[in-house]
């Protein structure tokens, strides 16, 4: 790897860490009272989500084009049924996105709404 490559790796690295605090700060303020904290990065990626939320296991994206389907799958393999997966994705000068398969969201929402008409 080239002085150049490891620049840009750097970059890519600080680009993810930022993305993952200011998901970190919209999460609290959506959600006061719960923990919400970044996942461990120390760990292997699979032992704790990019932002650590209730009943949610979220892998942040962030970059020039992301890939959304990657993310939800990495999201789901991590999560091993234990969270609903979802992948929060961010490409350059646009707004994030939020991904989930619908069966998942179908069963949040149901969740959610008995919550709120009970």
């Amino acid at each position: 790897m080239n002085l150049e490559q490891e620049d840009m790796g750097k970059f890519s690295v600080e680009k993810g860490k930022r993305f993952e605090r200011e998901l970190v700060q919209k999460f609290s303020e959506a959600l006061p009272g719960a923990r919400v904290c970044r996942g461990y990065q120390w760990r292997s990626g699979s032992d704790a989500p990019d932002v650590d939320i209730p009943g949610f296991w979220l892998e942040a994206k962030v970059g020039g084009k992301t890939n959304h389907r990657t993310a939800l799958r990495q999201a789901t393999a991590a999560a091993k049924g234990t969270r609903w997966p979802l992948a929060v994705c961010k490409d350059d000068f646009q707004e994030a996105t939020v991904h989930m398969y619908l069966k998942d969201f179908l069963t949040f929402i149901r969740q959610w709404y008995a919550g709120r008409v009970a």
